[in-house]
């Protein structure tokens, strides 16, 4: 007879503790302990040598990112990166993620910490999207996040394949932030010519950033909100990277129309979002993220692809499709006809 496996509340612990691993992990980066040890192994002793921070507590979040498997021990009891660390949590890494802790720990957590009562009431601690409540969020934001889209951005460009002669090929980037998507695709062809739409006070964090790739002087601005902005005409190619969720359903619909609208024929609409799937039962950090737009949006959330496809097609794009991309989801491409 199988022996059941009995239940313990070790998760429910981990659980509990979640907001600790972010804290650490911010901790470790603020005190140069992934930069210190991607020279080679090191004690704490080294550690604390290079970074200034105190042996007492270096060791403490040492060994708890060892207990999480960001570091490891060797049997000379110094510690080195792991495979995952030193890809993602070094900060002269092209890589580097570690934006995304201390977004967490300086943006989001306040809010968060009313849950009870959003969940209650059904509104949010705030208002992320609207640009008097938002402007300062995203000014913040898209530099720490640009990592994380770099990839798939680039992944994209590729995909698209835009090539080096030929007429321009216009590009407009919606809620462009730090300018990623827009950027991997400038660098992809010297054709791309890009129109970059954002509130005005995230502009010029898409302005240094272009500028720091290169491809800056092929951009033009045009400050204001979605909702209201004029996108102009016969785009070719249309990105929006992580906008829908912070929208809500009817804005979402009502974008993509204005999208389609601005496309040239022929032109193509790439969106990332944190997709659920149809059942909404995982995957968890896109369902987590749910709850996120509950805290921070009046009417954000997640979709499925299904979901989002449907919105395509009665926009009157055609063959919405996903394209695997080293991101959180895969993106969602279409066509207009």
């Amino acid at each position: 007879m199988e022996q059941q496996k009995q239940v313990t509340p070790e998760r429910i612990m981990q659980m509990a503790w979640g907001y600790a691993v972010t804290l650490i992990l911010e901790a470790a980066i603020r005190n140069k302990v992934f930069d210190t040890i991607d020279s080679g192994p090191k004690t704490v002793d080294e550690v604390a040598a290079a970074s200034g921070a105190s042996k007492r507590g270096l060791r403490s979040i040492m060994d708890a990112l060892v207990g999480v498997e960001l570091l490891k021990k060797n049997g000379s009891n110094k510690y080195e990166l792991t495979p995952e660390s030193a890809t993602f949590l070094v900060s002269t890494k092209p890589s580097f993620m570690g934006g995304m802790a201390a977004h967490t720990s300086e943006q989001l957590m306040r809010p968060w910490m009313q849950l009870n009562d959003v969940v209650a009431t059904g509104k949010p601690a705030t208002s992320v999207n609207r640009q008097d409540g938002g402007e300062a969020f995203f000014q913040e934001l898209v530099s720490n996040i640009f990592s994380m889209s770099y990839a798939p951005a680039k992944a994209l460009a590729q995909h698209l394949a835009l090539g080096d002669s030929g007429p321009p090929v216009r590009v407009l980037d919606l809620g462009a932030g730090s300018g990623v998507w827009s950027i991997a695709l400038a660098q992809s062809s010297p054709r791309v010519k890009v129109t970059a739409v954002d509130f005005p006070g995230v502009l010029p964090i898409t302005q240094k950033h272009a500028d720091r790739f290169g491809v800056g002087d092929r951009y033009t601005m045009i400050p204001g909100d979605l909702g209201t902005v004029d996108f102009g005409r016969d785009h070719n190619v249309i990105t929006i990277g992580h906008i829908l969720h912070s929208e809500g359903e009817e804005r979402s619909k009502k974008l993509l129309k204005k999208c389609f609208d601005a496309l040239a024929p022929g032109g193509t609409i790439a969106i990332q979002e944190f997709l659920v799937n149809k059942d909404r039962t995982g995957p968890p950090m896109s369902l987590i993220f749910a709850v996120n737009m509950v805290v921070n949006t009046d009417n954000g959330d997640t979709w499925s692809f299904e979901e989002i496809s449907g919105w395509l097609k009665e926009a009157g794009f055609t063959n919405p499709r996903t394209f695997d991309s080293p991101g959180p989801s895969p993106l969602i491409l279409a066509t207009k006809p």
